[in-house]
């Protein structure tokens, strides 16, 4: 797999635990900051793809910002408010 260099600035505190992890691992700084990097992606990108998967599926149906708001401010109240039904978009 091809590689290719790039900068990133991060807090000094950040870098000295990078690079006291590397010397007690015997692994390099870039080494393990490639494989975090990699690992926030994986776990980042199947997020915003589930949250993408969800909107799509609501196919136009959706409740109103207000509607949820009057209904969630009337929980344990006396009135509390029945769910606001979904409606086409």
């Amino acid at each position: 797999m091809s590689s290719t260099t790039f900068t990133v600035r991060v807090e000094t505190d950040v870098k000295k635990r990078l690079e006291k992890l590397a010397k007690s691992t015997g692994r390099s700084r870039s080494f393990l900051a490639a494989e975090a990097l990699s690992e926030y992606l994986d776990v980042n990108e199947w997020q915003v793809a589930g949250v993408r998967k969800a909107m799509d599926s609501l196919a136009g149906e959706s409740v109103p910002h207000e509607q949820v708001k009057a209904w969630v401010n009337s929980w344990n109240g006396k009135r509390e408010r029945p769910a606001p039904k979904r409606s086409a978009t």
